[in-house]
């Protein structure tokens, strides 16, 4: 839930209902993620964690890249804002891997790659819980081989952006339950389910399947706690919305969001992270400012519709089987 809806009062809501609140590091500077985990300190003492992005090194075509700019350039001009540079970054990795080694959060989860054995081990020394993002059995195996003490398995069916390691790879389409029963038969550490999963209901079906918890995203997005803006928010309830839909158009790597003209316009859009979320960064922003929701990305799993305006506590306590 990076770009926004995570806050550390919806982290501290959903600790203090008794779930595992995650504060979202990503598009964050270090000293932005050090001051938000001192604010969830500050109001709960309850078990939180953070989650960190794994961006490796990758230069896509510079062509497709271009063209795609060129594809872009009018809707930027429409909204009269000039679009961003296309370049890779880290998303300053080491240095919010360094306030997580600093202030030790209860908990780190990975999305985009796995660390190396050495620093997973390094965070069990710290006795902070490590959790990689999986989007296969592949994945998985690689995963508990180089040392996670859990897995947060995700299905496509959730929202926002695959956590697949391989930025140029189609993502694994297998549903989520029959994507964690083939992880729970290969692995022996605990996993958690995510992907689609909005009700109680969804969540027992996880737990059935062998998973040790449910992650849940899209259902706190209306929660009154979470930073989701006045856009996304109208559309999540707007009945002209009715379905998903996975695209690169935003970001340049697969993710799941309402669907809307600007991802219909693009769905030639090359594979190519951070760098089309850079060059898009300036053009959503206008698109939020200007309240257009077919421009702005507008990221929902499949069960968006059962999403619903609450505080989180109580979106957390509907959620128990």
């Amino acid at each position: 839930m990076a770009g926004g809806p995570s806050t550390p009062a919806l982290a501290a809501a959903v600790s203090e209902a008794g779930g595992l609140g995650l504060l979202a590091a990503g598009y964050k500077s270090a000293d932005q993620v050090a001051a938000e985990v001192a604010q969830v300190r500050g109001a709960t003492g309850a078990p939180f964690g953070v989650n960190l992005f794994l961006i490796e090194p990758y230069e896509p075509d510079p062509e497709e890249v271009d063209r795609y700019r060129r594809a872009v350039e009018t809707e930027a001009a429409r909204l009269g804002v000039e679009l961003g540079r296309p370049v890779w970054d880290d998303d300053q990795w080491q240095a919010k891997l360094d306030v997580v080694l600093d202030l030790r959060p209860d908990a780190v989860s990975f999305t985009f790659g796995c660390p190396s054995q050495e620093l997973l081990s390094t965070l069990a020394e710290l006795d902070i819980h490590t959790t990689v993002t999986v989007t296969s059995v592949a994945e998985a195996r690689e995963a508990v081989g180089r040392g996670a003490a859990s897995l947060a398995v995700q299905g496509p069916e959730a929202g926002g952006h695959r956590g697949t390691w391989d930025a140029e790879a189609e993502p694994d389409r297998t549903p989520l339950p029959d994507l964690v029963s083939a992880v729970v038969a290969e692995v022996a550490v605990p996993v958690a389910a995510g992907g689609g999963v909005a009700t109680a209901s969804d969540v027992e079906s996880a737990l059935r399947r062998g998973a040790a918890a449910a992650q849940v995203g899209t259902a706190y997005l209306l929660a009154d706690e979470a930073g989701t803006n006045p856009v996304h928010r109208a559309a999540l309830a707007d009945p002209d919305f009715t379905e998903t839909a996975v695209t690169r158009s935003y970001t340049g790597r697969w993710a799941r969001g309402l669907a809307n003209r600007f991802m219909a316009d693009h769905v030639d859009a090359p594979a190519g992270y951070p760098h089309l979320h850079h060059l898009t960064a300036p053009l959503r922003a206008a698109a939020v400012a200007a309240g257009d929701a077919q421009v702005a990305h507008l990221w929902a799993g499949t069960r968006f519709a059962a999403a619903r305006t609450a505080p989180a506590t109580d979106i957390t306590a509907s959620l128990a089987p």
